[in-house]
């Protein structure tokens, strides 16, 4: 074979693994009454996604191209203000930058996470919207033309900070009663039993408790604690994703008391 048609098809035959990998966009949605400032994490030995932190005003969106076989999550905080000096520093979910972009740096439990990594396993995505470090505002992932996989949409349509058990809640301020985020067990209480820690580190040592069953009964699909993974991980192959914070009931919903909406996807 010529030396100049056989580098040919080898660079042909290069691009052609590289075209099957999907490239996939995130569409981040505000549809809060208020500003959020999403917040971006990329996992460890991953891909950065940039850009790491931005505003989002209301009904706003923001499309993002993520980079191939990405990991990390997402996350909004909130009630952010600027000091004197330049300083951004948010109510929920701060990611103790200094700055609208976060940096590399995690959310300050309590927060609503997307987590994601694409391109995994047998070339899945797996995805999950976890309440394991709090919640602070709903959020819905919505997979959009996925060929593969289960392509659920999943997370958590209800204000639960509204019914957040007592002993769980963030007010806004030290003399507020406007409670703005909701406290997992394991950072409220620091019991291992909760944390899924030390002599309860297993699943089967770990089971469920009246906390995590709370969140679990109003948001069925969000991981409510450590080993919450049969419910709640979800899976699809060649899909972009709609990540929604404050979303419209996406399906039915009934009244519990005169003020809690429940809402199921």
């Amino acid at each position: 074979m010529d030396h100049r048609l056989h580098i040919l098809l080898t660079i042909i035959f290069t691009f052609s693994l590289f075209a099957v990998v999907h490239s996939t966009t995130f569409k981040i949605v505000n549809r809060c009454r208020h500003t959020i400032w999403p917040g971006i994490l990329t996992g460890a030995d991953r891909p950065l996604l940039n850009p790491t932190g931005f505003t989002l005003t209301p009904g706003k969106s923001r499309t993002l191209r993520v980079p191939v076989s990405w990991s990390g999550r997402l996350w909004g905080r909130t009630d952010c203000t600027t000091d004197s000096t330049g300083k951004l520093t948010c109510i929920t979910a701060d990611c103790g930058s200094g700055k609208v972009a976060c940096e590399g740096r995690g959310a300050e439990p309590p927060a609503t996470l997307a987590e994601f990594t694409l391109n995994g396993d047998q070339g899945l995505d797996f995805y999950d919207v976890s309440l394991v470090d709090g919640y602070n505002l709903p959020m819905l992932v919505i997979p959009r033309g996925g060929k593969g996989g289960a392509c659920s949409s999943t997370g958590c349509l209800v204000d639960l900070n509204r019914a957040c058990p007592v002993g769980l809640r963030v007010a806004r301020s030290a003399s507020s009663r406007s409670v703005v985020a909701c406290k997992s067990a394991c950072e409220a209480f620091g019991d291992p039993r909760f944390c899924c820690s030390e002599a309860y580190n297993t699943p089967d040592t770990c089971p469920p408790t009246e906390f995590s069953a709370y969140f679990k009964h109003v948001c069925p699909r969000s991981y409510s604690y450590a080993y919450d993974d049969k419910t709640s991980t979800f899976t699809c192959v060649g899909a972009d994703y709609m990540i929604i914070f404050c979303p419209l009931p996406y399906t039915s919903c009934w009244k519990q008391g005169r003020r809690l909406r429940i809402c199921h996807l």
